[in-house]
């Protein structure tokens, strides 16, 4: 029997945050926090969040993995072991700490108010792109989360059909016809590649929301910084555990980091189409004419 949704809004459907929805949308925040010299592993951590979907292809193949441009694969093997050792004697046990006393309806309310935060800078890149009304919409979806979702609390916006729509510098480079350049694994910021540090450090410098509180060193700038550590750390956990079981745990990571940021750009230049937000109803059927 067919599952009957209701198209009413319940504390419940509010419980889903956005990255259900949109698995991609935190590098400004983890770029942000890498900044801030606190987390080594946030954007990988981010990057590794799309391993269990995202296979790796075999060595020997002419995919993208093979392709891509690793000139400094000793160093960044080197960098990669110091970012997974730190996350073993430091982040983990902060994470697991987390996820072992506070219940998933809070970490959901967390982790909607860390990326509201982000709202703004996506609105900036969607400018950039030519895509006025995505940045419209994303506009509207931190007005209506920061007021009616309680500071971003509940992801109000998204039972409006205002869907989250993610936007970086780097994917604007991207969509501007910029190449990825070489992979990097640096320590303090994770894996990149050239496009992608670049823009990262742009996400950093131009975040409204630092920018409007007086930057990291304030209050409420160190605040968000360890709240989204942790957030992020906690959500990405199951990703840690599949590397774990991965025959080499840096080509996996490079692997997911590639093929992710490659999808994400070509979202951008219209090459690849959004998937379908399975939270709209469906249109009702049409009457039939007599």
């Amino acid at each position: 029997m067919a599952r009957v949704r209701s198209r009413s809004t319940s504390l419940r459907d509010l419980d889903q945050g956005p990255r259900r929805t949109t698995p991609g949308r935190r590098f400004a925040t983890a770029g942000a926090v890498a900044a801030a010299g606190v987390l080594a592993l946030a954007p990988a951590a981010r990057a590794e969040d799309q391993i269990p979907t995202v296979a790796a292809a075999p060595a020997n193949s002419d995919s993208a993995v093979s392709a891509v441009k690793d000139p400094l694969e000793g160093f960044n093997r080197g960098a990669f072991k110091v970012g997974m050792g730190l996350d073993r004697v430091l982040f983990s046990p902060i994470a697991h700490g987390y996820l072992a006393v506070t219940p998933r309806v809070v970490r959901n309310r967390v982790s909607s108010a860390v990326y509201n935060l982000g709202e703004p800078n996506t609105v900036i890149n969607q400018v950039l792109q030519g895509r006025p009304k995505r940045a419209m919409r994303s506009t509207a979806r931190f007005v209506v989360n920061s007021t009616v979702g309680v500071l971003g609390l509940f992801d109000v916006a998204s039972k409006m059909h205002l869907p989250p729509r993610e936007a970086d510098f780097g994917q604007t480079f991207g969509a501007w016809g910029a190449g990825p350049g070489a992979y990097l694994y640096l320590p303090g910021m994770g894996p990149l590649n050239v496009r992608d540090g670049v823009g990262r450090a742009l996400d950093i410098a131009t975040d409204p929301i630092s920018l409007y509180v007086g930057g990291f060193s304030t209050d409420f700038g160190k605040a968000r910084t360890g709240v989204t550590i942790v957030d992020l750390r906690a959500q990405t956990d199951p990703a840690f555990h599949a590397l774990e079981d991965a025959a080499d745990p840096y080509v996996t990571t490079r692997s997911a980091y590639t093929q992710y940021r490659e999808a994400f750009v070509r979202q951008a230049t219209g090459e690849a189409e959004d998937l379908p937000d399975f939270d709209t109803p469906p249109p009702p059927p049409a009457t039939p004419k007599p």
